[in-house]
């Protein structure tokens, strides 16, 4: 009895394991392999033609004295410390009006949500349309208050701007889940500080945000990534301005929206420097590292300190 249940034991467990078996083979393939081959590559002098050439430490080098790196690291690190934030406070505003009763809410909230599910090349081309400083819906609008709009994806000064005001219009994601967090506080709660007279803003204060900070947090780190990762907007603004003479190779205006990752893809697929392109790959999945670490400790603190107060 005991030795059937042994062997029924043992064939569900391999039964299980043939099951998950394409999962495995895909996931060692696609991703543990990948990873592994680019930090080989890293250390090599590498053009996906020729034999890699191991050179240690010298794309490393190479990479901190790139003054490009350098640009490209600075425009990401403007997207990640200044939209994220942004973003996440617009979609818990967004969340907090769509959370409440009201006639119309499921048409408000769809509306909100639906620039999500736009693909992002066709929001990007319409998004250079309204930036337009000719006929743009955005300049139009200002030039109607008297305001003289400028030319967003043309001056350097601006390019950012615009790119962060791209990503104000994509929060339906974060919304949704930080709509669902704020269903879960306790109605208790909202209605305990109003008997102690508190009004909306100390109850958004010192009750919404504490309630929900650990939803916050884990979407700060995620938004942080995908800045971290922002590259598809920049990629197709700089190709639709290609015809203008505008090399595919650049980082637009004076390099002021040369992300990252857009530097990367030019090493490894312009300049068939796949070697140093692995090295930035590793630098950038340090700083992300670091930066979710640092982020995951900070607000952790945050969290403990609101909830003792």
């Amino acid at each position: 009895m005991q030795t059937r249940r042994l062997r029924q034991s043992s064939r569900d467990n391999i039964n299980g394991f043939l099951f998950a078996l394409p999962w495995i083979l895909g996931f060692l393939i696609f991703s543990v392999y990948p990873l592994i081959a680019s930090l080989y590559y890293s250390f090599t002098e590498f053009n996906a033609v020729t034999t890699p050439v191991w050179v240690g430490l010298d794309n490393f080098r190479q990479i901190f004295k790139d003054p490009l790196v350098l640009k490209s690291l600075k425009n990401t690190l403007f997207m990640v410390l200044v939209s994220t934030p942004v973003n996440l406070l617009i979609a818990l505003l967004l969340a907090s009006v769509v959370v409440r009763n009201f006639k119309g809410r499921g048409l408000v909230r769809t509306i909100f949500f639906l620039p999500s599910v736009i693909p992002m090349v066709a929001a990007t081309m319409v998004w250079i349309w309204m930036f337009n400083p000719t006929y743009g819906f955005i300049n139009s609008f200002l030039e109607m208050l008297g305001i003289n709009g400028p030319s967003w994806l043309i001056n350097p000064r601006w390019t950012k701007w615009a790119l962060l005001l791209m990503g104000t219009w994509n929060t339906g994601t974060t919304m949704l889940i930080c709509m669902a967090a704020l269903q879960d506080v306790p109605t208790s709660y909202y209605e305990s500080a109003e008997i102690d007279g508190a009004n909306a803003l100390k109850s958004f204060v010192y009750i919404t945000i504490p309630s929900i900070a650990h939803v916050l947090v884990f979407q700060m780190i995620l938004n942080m990534i995908k800045s971290f990762q922002y590259f598809q907007q920049v990629y197709v603004i700089i190709n639709a301005s290609a015809g203008n003479g505008t090399s595919v190779a650049s980082g637009g205006p004076a390099n002021s929206i040369l992300m990252y990752p857009l530097y990367l893809f030019q090493n490894a697929f312009v300049y068939l420097k796949m070697g140093k392109a692995s090295a930035m790959a590793w630098l950038l999945f340090i700083v992300v590292s670091l930066m979710s670490l640092l982020t995951t400790k900070l607000s952790r603190r945050a969290t403990e300190n609101a909830g003792v107060e």
